[in-house]
């Protein structure tokens, strides 16, 4: 624990004044947009002025400084909560930004946007996803150090840091918060807090109807340090800024567990009628409410977005405290860098997102001809660039053994008193364990990605994509560069039955914009897979794959699968009249239905298609090059659902799909009883040969 005084608060009236007026501009904002919340934005006002002004080290005028502290709003709906600290320590917001809260094109839009203004270090809005991403971010800034400065003494590194959190009654229920809050008691994540606001309200108003734990002893349970600040603890309501300043170094002084504090406040504070009411929640106050709770502030009610020269200018001090705090640091992280020029150069790199030189000279390749299941092949991906690319980590919901996200000899990431026989490690280890989690992976993830300095990827089974969706939706609106590895991609995993067998999620996942699906169809294609993947910085991936062996096929190509789509295997004769597409495992059947309806005179061409989003992103050159629109006797074949095939074979196409869910037997039995079959396939090309009145009889005599 440290040993450092804590600094003694000042908190002067023109601080009381700063936190009235951050109320009054909250009712003032969401009165002029017509809706919003700004019950949780008045009454967090006092705790989120301490922690910009007095507490959080952060510079405005660097945002992306990288040894500030991050915070995180997971109650996202209260906006303004952030916006206006934002406002007034100078992070480049207006007032008139204020005033646009919510409209079209402003930089206050209802919930914050990562990316979309500054200061603000995710997006948040889905309730109990940000402080899922909170706990990743304290994950990664562990790891970090562990990268650069893993030698340096407790608190003396410049990749030391905090990670913030405010939350919600609305946070704390929904179950991704007990799995990401689980997981960093165990993680022991010295450099998280996190604080609760307790008020008791919800949208369904009394929060009695639907919650009554002990939130506080949950946390202790979970190995948290946890403290109480209750401002309504005499009878009346005080906000007792000096106890909650007292609870926020206390929280960073402890440095071996996250820390959890809850603030016991009360919704709307001090709108006379509306305060500790649903009402205030989630509605503007209307204009007799905000009025009489200026008056009881002591302001004038005629005027609105009123903002004293003299507050701003206080508030607005804490940016030369940043700078201040900001060149400290400089100095130590100048020290660093000359006696780590290595550490440092590959810092540099990583920061840009770029991939070292060489680096794809590491992939492995596989032989022709060999059999092999393309989540053993992305394993052995992982093994071969374990070295070359120290920012690549992540792992696995319990997993490991089946999705094989492992890296052969690393450490895990894991607390030294928890490593365990099968897996050594340390709290700067590179191998992610999860536990039975894919809830909280996908936000923890985000959060990695987020937090920078690494990049990281997780595992489980396809079909568990569903426990994941909400954070891979995030992923892919915040743009992070986010791999997913989700194995057992079908009906192929066989014996385990319907339940663990994806049939409509290919194509639910492709719905989701920005999300790159990737369904290899050997292992050298699942290697070029991974390339590709790893080449692009502004969105997230979903490598499918599968269980079963599968050939390494003839003609697979790291510029075809870069571009989604590709000629695996042309016609014999080079003129195609029927086009068979396929992805993973199906590409195999394609490829035995080419030879089946060429021994029938009828010559096709197989393409390959691991990623629709790739190919989409194609030039109509190149698009015409591999699906002639002259060619429109065509056939798709995937192990799901029909979905979005149609779009590529058109009117006169036939899909070889499947429609319902699966069934327990091995799997060869399954794609012959559901008629995945080369003989299905070619009576499918057939079928639309006929449509085009292009199926040829034979003659057979009288």
């Amino acid at each position: 624990m440290s040993t450092e005084l804590v600094p003694a608060l000042e908190w002067t009236d023109l601080d009381k004044k700063a936190v009235d007026v951050v109320r009054a501009l909250a009712m003032d904002a969401v009165e002029k947009a017509g809706s919003g919340h700004p019950g949780t934005a008045m009454s967090l006002a006092p705790a989120a002025y301490l922690l910009f002004q007095r507490v959080m080290r952060h510079d405005p005028t660097d945002p992306n400084w990288l040894g500030r502290d991050r915070f995180v709003l997971s109650c996202g709906h209260s906006s303004l909560t952030l916006y206006i600290q934002l406002y007034l320590s100078g992070y480049g917001l207006t007032l008139d930004d204020l005033k646009r809260l919510r409209q079209w094109d402003s930089l206050t839009p209802g919930h914050p946007e990562h990316g979309h203004t500054a200061g603000v270090e995710t997006t948040t809005g889905p309730l109990g996803q940000g402080i899922a991403n909170a706990v990743g971010m304290a994950m990664a800034a562990r790891r970090e150090r562990g990268l650069f400065d893993p030698e340096a003494e407790p608190g003396t590194s410049p990749f030391d840091h905090n990670i913030w959190c405010f939350v919600s009654d609305g946070d704390i229920e929904e179950g991704i918060s007990h799995e990401a809050s689980s997981l960093a008691g165990h993680q022991k994540l010295g450099n998280l807090v996190v604080v609760y606001d307790d008020n008791h309200i919800s949208i369904e108003d009394d929060t009695q109807i639907a919650l009554s734990e002990d939130v506080v002893k949950r946390y202790e349970a979970y190995g948290w340090h946890t403290q109480s600040v209750d401002w309504t603890a005499s009878g009346e309501y005080v906000e007792d800024v000096q106890a909650l300043y007292d609870a926020l170094q206390a929280a960073r002084a402890e440095t071996d567990r996250p820390s959890f504090i809850r603030l016991r406040t009360i919704i709307g504070y001090p709108a006379p009628n509306k305060q500790n009411t649903g009402k205030i929640h989630g509605s503007a106050l209307g204009e007799a409410e905000v009025a009489a709770t200026k008056e009881v502030l002591g302001m004038d009610p005629a005027k609105s977005f009123d903002v004293p020269a003299e507050v701003l200018e206080h508030a607005r001090g804490v940016a030369q405290r940043g700078r201040a705090e900001h060149a400290e640091w400089e100095k130590t992280y100048a020290e660093w860098r000359l006696a780590n020029a290595e550490r440092a150069a590959e810092l540099d790199r990583i920061s840009r997102r770029e991939l070292p030189a060489g680096w794809a000279t590491a992939l492995p390749s596989f032989e022709k001809g060999a059999s092999v299941a393309t989540r053993k092949a992305s394993g052995e991906v992982l093994n071969a660039l374990a070295p070359v690319l120290p920012e690549l980590w992540g792992g696995s919901a319990d997993l490991a053994e089946s999705n094989l996200t492992t890296m052969k000899g690393e450490p895990s990431f894991i607390p030294e008193e928890f490593q365990t026989k099968d897996f050594k490690g340390n709290r700067y280890g590179r191998t992610l364990h999860f536990g039975i989690r894919e809830h909280a992976m996908g936000a923890i993830l985000n959060g990695i990605a987020l937090h920078g300095g690494t990049r990281p990827y997780g595992g489980t089974f396809l079909v568990f994509s569903d426990y994941m969706r909400p954070a891979v939706r995030l992923a892919a609106l915040m743009k992070l560069p986010v791999t997913y590895v989700w194995t057992h991609d079908s009906i192929g995993l066989g014996e385990d039955g319907p339940t663990h067998q994806p049939i409509e999620h290919l194509w639910a996942l492709r719905a989701i914009p920005g999300l790159d699906v990737v369904r290899p169809a050997d292992a050298n294609e699942t290697a070029y897979a991974w390339k590709a993947v790893l080449e692009h910085t502004d969105r997230p991936a979903a490598l499918a794959l599968t269980r079963q062996n599968l050939p390494v096929v003839e003609g697979t190509s790291a510029e075809g699968v870069a571009r989604g789509g590709y000629v695996l295997r042309e016609a014999s004769d080079g003129q195609p009249r029927v086009i068979l597409i396929a992805t993973g495992s199906e590409v195999e059947i394609a490829l035995n239905g080419q030879e089946l309806l060429e021994a029938q005179g009828i010559p096709t061409r197989v393409v390959s298609m691991p990623c629709v989003e790739w190919f989409n992103g194609q030039d109509s050159a190149y698009r015409q090059t591999v699906l002639p629109s002259s060619i429109r006797a065509r056939v798709a074949v995937e192990a799901g659902i029909a979905l979005g095939w149609h779009e590529y074979v058109g009117e006169c196409g036939e899909v070889v799909s499947l429609e319902h869910f699966g069934a327990s037997a091995p799997y060869k039995t399954l794609y012959e009883q559901f008629g995945l079959t080369a003989e299905r396939v070619a009576a499918a090309a057939k079928a639309s040969l006929a449509k085009l009145g292009q199926d040829k009889g034979e003659t057979t005599g009288n």
